[in-house]
């Protein structure tokens, strides 16, 4: 998959008439890269599109333009981007009532290495999680996280030829499994070709 370069990104003026326009279509792109595991969890799956989204985000928040500015973001950035081989999530814990979040947050630790994906009967897949920095302590894990997926050639070699997706979590304090949908499978299975 592409990574964001700074030929792929627009200027700050360039950025301001397109951004809603831009905005909408990442939008749309994100709500078949979206998966919802239960009421509390969810994954976005980034890949260049979304990722340059938020450079761009980035750089017209912070009304960055200088060239070693815009570097920092592309490499803060490019590392979330899918690399053929795996899919990149961010993970959000969502309680609405703050009581209950943090009553979930301190029972929820760990439950970023509790997710997984499955591709028909094969053996499942966890995360590698937070791989830029330590995102839980002893007390509550975070309400974000991002996860990294490996798959095996045999694992993508079979969603390419139709095979079934799942994903779900195994936590103690939380589980959930579901098939993915078709809309849902096909975008994230695109991410290997």
């Amino acid at each position: 998959m592409a990574k964001i370069t700074r030929d792929s990104l627009m200027t700050l003026e360039a950025y301001a008439k397109a951004r809603n326009d831009f905005r909408a279509k990442t939008i749309a792109h994100k709500k078949v890269r979206t998966v919802h595991l239960g009421d509390h969890i969810t994954l976005i799956f980034e890949d260049e599109q979304t990722m340059r989204y938020q450079v761009q985000e980035m750089l017209r928040a912070e009304k960055i333009f200088e060239d070693e500015g815009i570097q920092e973001e592309m490499d803060a950035y490019n590392p979330l981007i899918p690399d053929g081989s795996n899919w990149k999530a961010t993970m959000m814990i969502e309680y609405d009532n703050e009581a209950e979040r943090k009553v979930m947050l301190s029972k929820l630790i760990g439950v970023e290495v509790k997710v997984w994906a499955k591709v028909d009967d094969m053996e499942k897949v966890y995360p590698i999680a937070d791989e830029d920095l330590e995102r839980e302590t002893e007390e509550k894990t975070s309400a974000v996280h991002f996860l990294r997926f490996e798959l095996s050639q045999e694992m993508i070699k079979a969603l390419k030829n139709g095979a079934k997706l799942a994903m779900g979590v195994d936590h103690a304090a939380y589980q959930t499994a579901m098939e993915l949908s078709p809309e849902v499978r096909s975008a994230l299975v695109a991410d290997f070709s």
